[in-house]
């Protein structure tokens, strides 16, 4: 059993979008090295995205399944109970593993459940050494995929989460340069009328699933305000009138 107090390590990797060809040379390294890989799921029999991505790379009886409560916004003593029981989970597993590598979508430092892991094991694992892998995020895939160009010249990039409500949203959508909306798929309606009185609507994309086998990509101009897929990313440039170079 390795010395926890000197040679444990979490290594949290960001896997990408879904497409597995997007995982890094580096996270694919780090995944084939590490002792055990665990994939956060919303029950134990669920095969989540980072987990069907991992399993590209490295074999299934490497893989741990570890449950978090994922979506719970509204009981917090649900999901506090949950972070607890999954922070026990992965800290009996550095207990005999030197190193345990996290496999989380997209980027393991951009809203990724592995940030709360990582403080809880801190506290609970002494000497613990936390390192991240960065990984291609949705909004990167999705400019890939569409054709949207993130930025230009000077203007800023804004990045907001829509699970707590349209208004942060309508407030970006007011300001200059591209905005990225994340999670907004339970409340598309909202955001499809915030990008209409914006003005933005003609230019803004939105993509689901992307690179995997049920991939939607389509202008946010075709939204008819149902619901879509939680892990919905929408792109909404900003007018870009100076020809070539004229936001430099």
């Amino acid at each position: 059993m390795p010395d926890v107090m000197s040679s444990s390590r979490l290594i949290g990797v960001g896997v990408g979008p879904g497409d597995p060809e997007l995982v890094t040379v580096k996270g694919v390294n780090a995944l084939r090295a590490a002792d055990v890989v665990v994939v956060p799921v919303m029950d134990s029999g669920e095969r989540g995205r980072a987990e069907a991505t991992v399993l590209h790379y490295v074999g299934q009886e490497k893989v741990v399944r570890v449950v978090f409560a994922l979506n719970e916004r509204s009981d917090r003593g649900r999901r506090e109970a949950a972070w607890d029981a999954a922070g026990d989970a992965v800290a009996e597993l550095l207990r005999g593993h030197g190193v345990v590598a996290f496999a989380t979508i997209g980027d393991p430092n951009v809203y990724s459940t592995f940030t709360y892991l990582a403080q809880t094991l801190v506290e609970l694992v002494p000497g613990l050494v936390v390192e991240t892998v960065p990984g291609i995020t949705a909004m990167q895939d999705l400019a890939a995929r569409s054709g949207a160009v993130l930025t230009e010249g000077t203007e800023p990039l804004t990045l907001v989460p829509v699970t707590a409500g349209a208004e942060v949203l309508k407030e970006a959508l007011s300001g200059p340069g591209t905005v990225v909306a994340y999670k907004f798929g339970r409340q598309a309606g909202a955001v499809v009328e915030a990008l209409r009185e914006a003005g933005r609507v003609d230019d803004a994309v939105w993509g689901s699933a992307l690179g995997l086998a049920e991939e939607s990509i389509r202008p946010a101009a075709e939204l008819d305000g149902s619901a879509l897929p939680y892990l919905s990313t929408l792109i909404a440039p900003p007018r870009r009138d100076g020809g070539r170079g004229g936001k430099l």
